[in-house]
């Protein structure tokens, strides 16, 4: 049974919108928790896009779940998690002038500078998932590298438009979940996830977490926080 990580990114990217101090990601993140929230999921951005350092700090000392921080393999996102110290840490792509995650970390083309962060991060006692596509020398090399979970990126899956790409994208998600599995990492996946596509990506063997933002936050806008969460929870089996 699949276990639901909430993103309340978009709650922040809210606020700065106005650069004013509502609504605030750390009462969405409450709200969330009543609504059965697994887990809370911020990325912390180099530009400070939507969270900010005081969101992260205040998360930290309030959440009563896991807290998984999305951050970026550069040193000083490195050094501000070692000093948070999240429960969780997952290790993504950043580009400046991308809308949101455009797929997964390529750990092959940046190994040597992944591979020190999730040094740095289970030195200070962190676990480490990383947000890769679904293919398996990534799989492979986050195995190799330490990390303790995996985290498949669901983009292409989400963004398909033909009945038959999605359904080949779902086979791939799910030979790369058993490949996670197989090299003994926590299976998790996530982007682009909504309560129409989810039960699908839900109902992989042995999925672990579902980390869902977006959508939670839109349908939030209508029904309330915690109702948005529970109807998630409902759907994916939580």
């Amino acid at each position: 049974m699949a276990t639901l990580g909430v993103n309340i990114d978009h709650v922040a990217t809210i606020r700065q919108a106005r650069r004013t101090v509502e609504p605030d990601p750390v009462w969405a993140a409450a709200l969330a928790e009543l609504g059965g929230a697994d887990a809370i999921t911020v990325h912390l951005r180099e530009d400070r896009r939507h969270i900010q350092d005081r969101d992260l700090e205040v998360l930290r000392r309030t959440v009563q779940v896991k807290l998984n921080l999305e951050a970026a393999i550069a040193p000083e996102m490195i050094e501000i998690a070692c000093r948070v110290r999240p429960d969780q840490v997952t290790l993504v792509p950043e580009r400046r002038e991308e809308i949101t995650t455009e797929g997964g970390l390529d750990v092959a083309g940046h190994r040597a500078g992944t591979a020190t962060a999730i040094k740095r991060l289970r030195d200070a006692g962190i676990a480490v998932s990383l947000f890769i596509d679904a293919e398996p020398r990534q799989i492979e090399l986050a195995a190799e590298l330490g990390a303790a979970a995996v985290e498949l990126h669901t983009g292409r899956y989400a963004d398909a438009t033909d009945d038959k790409i999605r359904d080949q994208r779902l086979v791939d998600l799910a030979t790369g979940g058993r490949l996670v599995r197989d090299h003994g990492l926590a299976l998790a996946a996530g982007h682009g996830l909504t309560y129409r596509n989810v039960v699908p990506v839900a109902r992989i063997e042995r999925m672990g977490e579902l980390n869902i933002g977006h959508s939670i936050v839109a349908r939030a806008v209508l029904v309330g926080f915690s109702q948005a969460v529970r109807e998630m929870k409902a759907l994916i089996g939580g």
